[in-house]
């Protein structure tokens, strides 16, 4: 039954006459799901930890596109349904790239996820992702006969942040009834501990993207908008972030865009799920539906491929997400300006605005002794943190959630903007420079200088401590 489904779910089912119970979740983990076993060998399940860890010895994320059951022959075992040839077959995936294939699989997509009964909007940053969401809303919207209501669109950063000036133009040329929240950095900071809370994990990056997307489902909500498409995904299964710039083959580039499917769950999937649904405001995320994800990683990789620098010719030069952009590039009736269409990738914690990400590593210093992080590792010795920012997380969410069994649902291991640990060996910088943000890939227009070094050089024992700023 699940593989009939398309959308997201996490649910249960119980069959009272044969004492028997189904738990099963979306195939990408899109919305969140928890099991935890108490002393007394009991059972618990909830969409959120917070439910659960009084209960339970023992804690994990529900894996997604699995179910579990009481009986059968796989009785209390993660049996895994969603099986698509693109994540078991042992050899890369070799379709060719076809635009109008890819065009209207995500079209079908989105569409799919327009039907709703209550009022809605998309979520706008004037990325390509959510501006395609929204183009092809707009679109539809207009080719349907009768009254229908505007799109009403999204957007939130600090003053002038790069986000609010790209989406304004998108909206502006869509024709949207378009909302853009700024928030301050203050009020950024005020909302980290709630955020936390909220979210249920410590993950720095998650943390930096999901403040200013809970301050604005806030104000959504308020204005009676109960359902909100978004751009979740594009940057997994097209290698959108900017460390895949230094992606030094098609072997590599496709692991790694399968990996950070398999641990969206733990990252952007939990963040705009949890991060809008603490305000009673459903995201839907067309780009990780099942039958897109289909054509799109069954799309041999040398297609997605980025193709940069001096000593590759201009005409077959390919920026991130070409594949995408090269598909809705229709001049003869254009879904988005070039300028946006062709915009170079920015992570949404840095597109609200470049100095969100520099106040919370200033906090952090502030509030971060070089002492207390020269200790990190008798503080915290499971799953270390690596910068002052991600020890100020790991506190907060100590306080809340105590206890190993709770951090063992939050994921580990250092990051170059976003990646899995494979991608620090795809380039010698980035083991100075492990930081989540896109700016330390060293690709990007705004990228950090050759003075920056993250906060992961401790050294333990008679070995010399070196902490930087």
């Amino acid at each position: 039954m699940v593989n009939e489904l398309r959308g997201m779910f996490s649910f249960i089912l119980y069959d009272k006459k044969n004492d028997q119970y189904v738990v099963a979740r979306d195939h990408m983990g899109i919305t969140p799901l928890y099991i935890g076993w108490g002393d007394d060998g009991a059972i618990y399940v909830g969409s959120e930890m917070k439910s659960l860890n009084q209960h339970c010895n023992r804690l994990r994320q529900f894996p997604p596109g699995h179910i579990y059951s009481n009986k059968g022959d796989n009785a209390g075992e993660f049996v895994p349904w969603f099986l698509p040839t693109w994540k078991t077959q042992p050899t890369l995936p070799t379709n060719a790239y076809q635009p109008e294939v890819l065009r209207n699989a995500f079209e079908k997509s989105v569409v799919r996820r327009m039907m709703s009964d209550v009022p809605w909007g998309v979520l706008l940053s004037g990325g390509l992702d959510s501006s395609l969401v929204a183009s092809i809303c707009a679109r539809h919207m207009a080719r349907r006969s009768g009254n229908f209501p505007k799109l009403h669109s999204f957007s939130v950063g600090l003053e002038g942040s790069p986000d609010l000036v790209a989406a304004k133009k998108v909206a502006d040329y869509l024709g949207t009834i378009h909302h853009s929240y700024t928030y301050t950095l203050e009020e950024g900071a005020d909302a980290v501990r709630a955020v936390i809370k909220t979210l249920e994990t410590c993950d720095v990056t998650t943390i930096r993207a999901s403040t200013p997307m809970y301050l604005m489902a806030r104000k959504i909500k308020a204005m009676g908008i109960k359902m909100v498409l978004s751009g979740e995904g594009a940057d997994e299964v097209f290698g959108g972030y900017l460390y895949f710039h230094k992606c030094p083959n098609a072997q590599e580039f496709n692991d790694e865009c399968k990996d950070k499917l398999d641990r969206l769950y733990m990252y952007d999937c939990l963040r705009c799920n949890k991060a809008m649904s603490a305000w009673g405001v459903e995201p839907r995320v067309p780009f990780l539906d099942a039958d897109f994800l289909q054509v799109a990683m069954n799309l041999n990789p040398e297609e997605k491929m980025i193709r940069a620098g001096k000593d590759i010719p201009k005409e077959d030069r390919r920026m991130e997400k070409w594949a995408m952009r090269k598909a809705f590039d229709t001049p003869e009736d254009p879904y988005l300006p070039d300028e946006i269409l062709w915009r170079q990738k920015e992570q949404f914690s840095d597109g609200v605005g470049y100095g969100w990400v520099d106040s919370l590593r200033d906090i952090a210093n502030r509030e971060i002794s070089d002492q207390m992080f020269a200790n990190v590792e008798n503080r915290f010795p499971y799953n270390t943190p690596t910068t002052k920012e991600g020890y100020r997380y790991r506190m907060i969410f100590e306080e809340l959630y105590p206890g190993q069994a709770c951090a063992e649902t939050v994921p580990g291991g250092k990051s170059i903007a976003c990646s899995t640990e494979r991608a620090m060996a795809w380039d010698e910088s980035f083991s100075s420079r492990a930081d989540p943000s896109g700016r330390a890939a060293g690709v990007h227009d705004s990228s950090y200088d050759s003075s920056f070094e993250a906060d992961d050089k401790v050294e333990t024992g008679n070995k010399k401590q070196k902490i930087s700023a």
